[in-house]
């Protein structure tokens, strides 16, 4: 089945058209700067990559150019799946799209307002464009959505949670899912317990057991959990107190710092990016090499928590940007989970490669494995199981 994965964001739109089958892309790009000046479109076609400066006041606009610039690729759309971010309480997995289940999106996006409202809208704008077409909405939340209630209850009033829905949703639901399904294609009866670690700009662990998520470490929002590029991570939530009333600092000014200009960028004084970071460690920078410690130290404390979830760990499986590619972080990581039996081989740690692949020597108590997330496929193989029923 040829389909269309469409990633609304507050100001892009990523898309891929696919073969579930084949494995094979047609076609890829972004719509960057939607709404602001300089806006374009990268776009790429059998290894060819090219751009398009063209004006994107707004998604609408963005998908039209898509699908016109998709007009030429031999491979008709036969289905088309929405990355959404916040599925909300409504979204115990991924559905296709009706009125309603479009009405639910809109209703939850006030947990993910920069993405949520984007992403409705472009769904709304494929339906009309191609009445023909089946939509499917993919929420990020969604294989979250059913961890132990003792993991996703925060230990607030109780009609506080039911009324405002607060609880524990995560995030990077689909990479997870993706992951777990490709070590267990892998290692068979030898995974039954997994912590997947998605580190990237944007970063959290999930603790999976058996397929079933029991504990992810992004809560509310996905500013909870991990430090990351330009999230703070976990702080004590009367932080955000004490500065509003001692610094007399906004909440709006609060939540644009702790999402925007910390983590990896505040500890370092340098850069969001960890290359950046890391070169600057190698240089004797010091703020960069206490940002690399402490995102070993954090790392390492999460992973051990997500063990305890499921009462043991037999397998770790580092994924995203971070995670597939910087040798220099998973063994940060590694060194720190020593105590639990962790032993990566320095040489298979180096290697560089599309596939999934062990890196843990065959002493390690727990198998270490690189695999290279795909949440465009997994998107797509939904679609495909949805509108096939």
């Amino acid at each position: 089945m040829n389909v269309l994965v469409v990633n609304a964001g507050s100001s892009s739109l990523k898309y891929q058209l696919l073969n579930t089958d084949t494995r094979e892309v047609f076609a890829k790009g972004n719509c960057e700067r939607i709404g602001i000046d300089g806006s374009f479109i990268g776009h790429e076609e059998n290894g060819v990559k090219d751009k398009l400066e063209v004006e994107l006041p707004d998604h609408r606009t963005a998908i039209k150019h898509v699908f016109d610039i998709l007009k030429t690729v031999d491979a008709p759309i036969e289905g088309i799946g929405h990355r959404v971010v916040q599925g909300g309480w409504y979204f115990p997995e991924s559905a296709v799209v009706t009125d309603e289940t479009l009405g639910w999106v809109r209703e939850v996006a006030p947990l993910a307002p920069l993405h949520n409202y984007a992403e409705a809208d472009v769904i709304e704008i494929c339906r009309e464009m191609f009445p023909e077409l089946g939509n499917v909405i993919v929420p990020d939340t969604a294989f979250h959505y059913n961890m132990p209630e003792k993991a996703w209850r925060y230990a607030i009033p109780r009609d506080v949670v039911d009324k405002y829905h607060v609880r524990k949703y995560g995030a990077h639901g689909t990479s997870h899912r993706f992951i777990w399904r490709t070590v267990h294609e892998m290692m068979g009866d030898k995974t039954h317990k997994l912590v997947s670690c998605h580190l990237g700009s944007g970063a959290s662990l999930c603790a999976i057991e058996d397929g079933k998520c029991m504990d992810t470490t992004m809560g509310l929002t996905p500013l909870d959990g991990l430090i990351m590029g330009t999230r703070c991570g976990t702080v004590d939530p009367a932080t955000v107190f004490y500065l509003n009333r001692v610094a007399g600092m906004s909440i709006d000014d609060i939540d644009t710092m702790m999402n925007k200009q910390s983590g990896l960028l505040a500890v370092s004084a340098k850069s969001s990016d960890s290359r950046d970071i890391e070169e600057g460690a190698n240089s004797g920078d010091a703020n960069c090499q206490m940002a690399m410690d402490m995102f070993y130290y954090r790392t390492s404390q999460l992973f051990a928590e997500m063990a305890a979830s499921m009462e043991g760990v037999d397998t770790m499986a580092f994924t995203a940007g971070i995670g597939e590619n910087s040798v220099t972080m998973r063994a940060g990581v590694a060194e720190r989970l020593k105590w639990m039996g962790v032993e990566i081989d320095p040489e298979l740690n180096k290697i560089r490669s599309d596939e999934p692949r062990v890196i843990s020597t065959p002493d390690s108590a727990i198998t270490v494995l690189v695999v290279p997330t795909n949440e465009e496929l997994m998107i797509a193989l939904d679609v495909e199981e949805l509108l096939g029923k």
